[in-house]
């Protein structure tokens, strides 16, 4: 289900806007110079989720694993003006602006995993705030969370995948793949487990490959050649040292998973506390010579439930149809 839209924002802005030359900026190679492109490919998804009362395994907690199969498709409404933010403080500005929409289905039984419509915006350098040129991702996930994701984007020689944890810690520890982790059988894929996705459901996945599934990027550009290769980093956390922008941002949940108390009795069903993920745009050439655009991806959540931070993570590689 494409983006079927022929809107675009028709603001007039003050003279002494600040209107870079390409609104969308790092945003463009989502769409090229056209109005509209498509991205299909596979990926790899894996979530710790809570179970209610052994509804899904012996546990407290289940670790989904899926095989999945991506569209995501741009639509550009930036229009010829861009989207304009009115200033008090300084000149007003304008965004570039993309209407994305992003599914994703299980490729072993094709159920629907994940539905998320939302709007990448490329916002000039400012000086009151005084910040940079960012990128920014607004989504709205159907299980209850909005997302305000900022970061920057730049040209890099290639990607480069760092590893990506997915072991439970405490809430409130330092994510830093060390601290107070708690480790689960259900971890490693020769311990048998009601807990987790039959691993019929995902044959062929390695032990490599769930232990940091950056691995799945990694192997999917062995035998490619880059041409040029724009990378995009966002987060909802804008409070680290040195974050560019360094305000805005987070994350809204509704009252079912931010729940009210606190443990045993109360407490989060599964509160969306941290999001955050990189995007590579590629050109790039197979063994062959032969070039194509390329898409990848890896994106982490940070699901607060039972005491416990528990990782969400999703990967992919696609592929633009023009």
């Amino acid at each position: 289900m494409p983006i079927d839209t022929n809107f675009v924002f028709g603001h007039h802005l003050a003279a002494a806007a600040i209107k870079p030359a390409d609104l969308l900026g790092p945003l463009r190679p989502f769409v090229g110079p056209e109005r509209k492109r498509i991205w299909k490919g596979i990926g790899f998804n894996m979530i710790w989720r809570p179970n209610f009362n052994g509804l899904s395994g012996t546990k407290d907690f289940f670790l989904e694993l899926n095989f999945t199969e991506e569209t995501l498709d741009f639509t550009d409404i930036t229009g010829d003006n861009g989207i304009a933010n009115r200033g008090l403080l300084q000149p007003d500005i304008a965004l570039g602006g993309l209407a994305y929409l992003q599914q994703i289905k299980d490729r072993f039984d094709n159920s629907a995993q994940h539905f998320e419509p939302g709007v990448w915006a490329n916002v000039p350098a400012t000086n009151n705030p005084t910040e940079q040129t960012t990128v920014v991702r607004m989504g709205s996930i159907p299980h209850g969370t909005t997302i305000n994701l900022q970061g920057r984007g730049f040209q890099v020689p290639k990607p480069q995948f760092e590893p990506v944890s997915i072991t439970p810690f405490q809430i409130g520890s330092p994510d830093d793949g060390k601290t107070n982790l708690v480790h689960f059988p259900e971890e490693q894929l020769a311990n048998a487990s009601s807990s987790r996705t039959p691993l019929d459901h995902v044959s062929g996945l390695t032990q490599a490959q769930l232990s940091n599934p950056n691995v799945f990027l990694s192997e999917a550009i062995s035998d490619q050649t880059f041409v040029h290769t724009t990378l995009l980093t966002v987060k909802s956390d804008t409070s680290a040292p040195n974050s560019i922008p360094d305000a805005g941002g987070g994350i809204d949940n509704i009252a079912f998973l931010v729940g009210k108390g606190s443990r045993p009795a109360g407490g989060p069903n599964a509160n969306t506390s941290v999001v955050s993920a990189i995007f590579w745009i590629e050109r790039v050439k197979n063994q062959h010579g032969d070039e194509f655009r390329q898409l990848q991806y890896s994106q982490r959540v940070l699901l607060n439930f039972n005491g416990l931070s528990w990782p969400h993570v999703t990967v992919a590689t696609l592929r633009s149809e023009v």
